[in-house]
């Protein structure tokens, strides 16, 4: 199994794992709201083990929040920004994502400068600016993903992926819909989410589509998770960006 390496990677810890003594693409995932760094690392052994050969050519970086949620009874807990969950069990109760989906949320600039900065030090540290970059996350680290590769300084990703997220800052993501076109888009989402409800991917789906986006759509009969299908799919579109 590769070894996980904690490090601070411009102003974010990270955990890193190569696949291989000679990475050459970097892979950066941020976790969701109320996890941490460690969260999703694991899922850097899962797509090394099915890439096999291809796994080696990996670099996969797994960032830490900057924000710290301990105030609020989670001392391990981070976010990239804010959120206000009795406004948003509220609007999930209510079903209407109208103010999630238009709003800005505060932070979510300051997050976004913080992961760029991040993404272009793991660049530098493999092959430059040539060198090919998996961006993605889930919950809110799949909504700074997509906010990052619409409206960050780093140049598009060649895969985006989109593991329960939705749609913020809507106006300003759709003016920016043009960064995508060079980029291929997973997205999955559960169809009994009760934190993000389905309908909330959807509209994010429906935004890809309507600016004819590549854009792979994964449903499947789960809560706000990641399914084992999603993991083997991703594993196959990052071989296709190795080969």
């Amino acid at each position: 199994m590769p070894e996980a390496l904690r490090t601070r990677i411009a102003s974010l810890d990270c955990i890193v794992v190569d696949g291989g003594t000679d990475p050459s693409i970097g892979v950066v995932i941020c976790h969701g709201y109320g996890a941490s760094y460690d969260d999703l690392a694991g899922l850097s052994n899962e797509w090394i083990s099915l890439l096999g050969d291809q796994g080696g050519k990996f670099r996969f970086v797994f960032p830490d929040a900057p924000n710290s949620l301990a105030e609020l009874g989670m001392p391990q807990g981070r976010a990239w920004w804010p959120i206000n969950m009795a406004r948003l069990a509220e609007a999930v109760q209510a079903a209407d994502f109208e103010e999630l989906h238009e709003h800005e949320p505060p932070g979510v600039t300051e997050a976004r400068f913080a992961l760029c900065e991040t993404i272009a030090t793991v660049k530098e540290q493999l092959a430059g600016d040539e060198t090919p970059l998996v961006l993605g996350g889930f919950s809110q680290g799949a909504m700074l993903a997509m906010d990052t590769a619409l409206r960050g300084s780093i140049a598009p990703p060649q895969l985006l992926i989109q593991f329960s997220g939705t749609v913020i800052c809507r106006p300003q993501w759709h003016q920016a819909m043009d960064r995508l076109s060079g980029t291929a888009v997973f997205q999955s989402h559960g169809t009994i989410d009760p934190i993000l409800p389905y309908a909330s991917a959807e509209a994010l789906n429906q935004m890809l589509l309507n600016a004819g986006v590549e854009n792979h759509f994964h449903s499947f009969k789960g809560p706000h998770t990641i399914d084992l299908e999603s993991v083997t799919v991703t594993a196959e579109l990052l071989r296709k960006i190795a080969v």
